[in-house]
């Protein structure tokens, strides 16, 4: 066959092409399937002479691999599977496109799921992605895994990465940012600026991250100012979240002068019950967030917030499926990423600061 010639099939009469395979390509090369595949994967033990003729022969036919079968044979699809809670929520945009980029620079696919904090969802997402044979999986998960799920995704021998997962409670990699200091960092810049009145605006009382957050900014009211009164209040940590807890507290906001959040989605929720409802911020209340989104600094006003990295978390959690998928070292890793204040105008000075600042 001339070498760029593409491969054509007589139907009615007429010539039609149709896409090469790699039957063809072996035919065209002289070689056997088995050699034509070692050579366009690059595997080791092919005569480079022989790789040279079957990469021409592919390239003449514009030969395109099927990656399904190629994953039945392998047991690699070049496919990352990444679960979040909603990517609507700007903070996941980020951490997919640190995903997504890592992935396309390691010539893999990324393959988006939205388990819309609904647990039965998040697991019907990773039987889906175990059928399509992904090489590892990335997820933020709804809720901590229970033993049963972790066996199950153990013995799948695919490699998982958690987001925010509990190093040391689970048997996966994790790549977290240091909640409890995040929660510090809040608690600090509140009581700096004359805050004694505080309520935290939290989500479920069983995600492990966002507790880290509550415990952080709890211990350092009581270690900066004993005599301070702090509530916390559990909900959902999303947009509407967040306005259906500060609608509920507009109501009867008491002394209250500040509110934190479990995240800048919830603070956005405060922000538009705030509006509704003819509260102030930071006039009537100060308001902090946690996450840094994007949007952060041009809402109104624009918002004090902790800063986590958000894209190299992504990035972070792809480069560990990868070395995990090379299978040359299998032992799970787990890495923390900082947080810093990031101070803006919804935080107002009251008075008189905290005597200590850390």
């Amino acid at each position: 066959m001339p070498k760029n010639q593409k491969t054509t099939v007589q139907r009615d009469g007429a010539n039609k092409t149709r896409t090469a395979t790699l039957h063809d390509v072996a035919v065209a090369a002289g070689v056997t399937i088995a050699t034509a595949s070692r050579s366009l994967t690059g595997a080791y033990g092919v005569h480079p002479e022989t790789r040279k003729r079957v990469l021409e022969a592919a390239a003449g036919m514009s030969y395109k691999p099927n990656r399904s079968a190629r994953a039945l044979v392998t047991g690699r699809s070049n496919v990352i599977g990444l679960i979040v809670s909603d990517v609507r929520n700007s903070y996941f945009a980020e951490v997919a496109r640190g995903a997504e980029d890592a992935a396309y620079a390691a010539g893999r696919d990324l393959l988006l799921c939205n388990s819309d904090l609904d647990s039965e969802r998040q697991m019907r997402y990773i039987d889906s992605l175990l059928e399509k044979r992904v090489e590892g999986i990335v997820m933020n998960s709804v809720a901590n895994l229970s033993r049963k799920e972790q066996t199950y995704l153990a013995e799948s021998k695919v490699p998982v990465v958690l987001l925010y997962g509990p190093a040391g409670e689970t048997c996966f990699s994790t790549v977290s940012t240091d909640s409890r200091r995040g929660g510090e960092l809040a608690a600090e810049c509140l009581l700096r600026n004359g805050h004694r009145h505080l309520v935290y605006l939290s989500g479920p009382r069983q995600h492990a991250n966002l507790s880290k957050r509550v415990t952080g900014f709890l211990e350092t009211v009581r270690r900066l100012e004993p005599e301070a009164a702090v509530s916390v209040v559990h909900g959902t940590h999303t947009l509407a979240g967040g306005y259906e807890m500060a609608r509920a507290f507009f109501r009867k906001p008491g002394h209250i002068t500040a509110i934190a959040t479990a995240n800048d989605a919830v603070a956005f929720g405060v922000l538009k019950a705030a509006i509704e409802m003819g509260v102030r911020v930071p006039e009537d209340i100060s308001l902090i967030g946690f996450d840094d989104v994007e949007v952060a600094s041009i809402v109104h006003p624009p918002l004090t917030t902790i800063r986590q990295s958000k894209y190299e978390i992504g990035s972070a959690a792809v480069d560990i499926v990868l070395r995990l998928a090379a299978g040359k070292d299998r032992a799970p890793e787990h890495r923390v990423l900082g947080v810093e204040l990031i101070e803006r105008a919804s935080v107002r000075n009251i008075g008189k600061p905290a005597a200590a600042n850390a």
